[in-house]
């Protein structure tokens, strides 16, 4: 079945999307420095770039950079003016991706944050950065559910926030499955049908990447900062 869900996906790319030589040569850029092969698909790309373009977001924090093509989907969404924070725990991910974002013109409006999120993010607290209009998460999946707690803290009312990977090719539905990430995405799930302030919906998917999904959360409250 994967073959033709990459092959409907293909058809899909060639029929919306323009060709786009940045995004080829970035592609190429990941591979040539041998990064894994787990960037978001063109179609999610897309997708991203349509909600935050709707969202009118001017400030998207990131979580999980790796070689830049999600955050130049993203960056691509802004308005003038606007900015993404994009935070990367491996910092030859963060080299490549450097690379990529300079090659796509959009070093000033990137700020690539490197070392581990949960420690990152203390800083941009501290330094008063956001709110944020709009959340991307597709880092680490244990630790999900601190990823979600702080995009809380950093959010306004009216804030969307996207997960990537939730479904696990099925294996989320597992609760008593011992991987530390689908344990991380299932209590992410709990947290968010505790919050009264969040309204959710989860996506399944299949596509090139295979069978998956994500989550989309619209902040509808203000949330206490502690």
């Amino acid at each position: 079945m994967k073959d033709l869900w990459t092959a409907v996906d293909r058809y899909f790319e060639g029929v919306l999307f323009p060709d786009d030589p940045v995004l080829t040569q970035v592609l190429a850029a990941c591979g040539d420095a041998g990064l894994p092969p787990i960037q978001i698909s063109p179609g999610q790309g897309m997708l991203l770039f349509l909600l935050a373009r709707i969202q009118g977001a001017s400030k998207i924090l990131e979580f999980g950079t790796l070689g830049g093509y999600s955050g130049i989907w993203l960056a691509r969404a802004l308005g003038n003016g606007g900015q993404l924070v994009t935070l990367e725990a491996d910092p030859q991910h963060a080299r490549v991706a450097a690379s990529n974002f300079e090659r796509a013109g959009l070093s000033g409006v990137v700020d690539l944050r490197v070392g581990p999120a949960l420690k990152t993010l203390s800083g941009l607290r501290e330094e008063g950065c956001g709110p944020f209009d709009f959340f991307f998460i597709d880092a680490d999946k244990k630790n999900i559910p601190h990823y979600l707690a702080w995009s809380l803290k950093l959010a306004r009312p009216g804030s969307v926030i996207v997960v990537d990977n939730i479904v696990q090719g099925g294996a989320v539905i597992e609760k008593d499955k011992g991987d530390e990430g689908i344990q991380g995405v299932r209590r992410m799930f709990e947290m968010i049908s505790e919050d009264p302030g969040l309204a959710a919906t989860a996506i399944q998917t299949v596509g090139r990447k295979g069978y998956d999904g994500f989550l989309v959360a619209l902040v509808e409250e203000e949330h206490v900062v502690v």
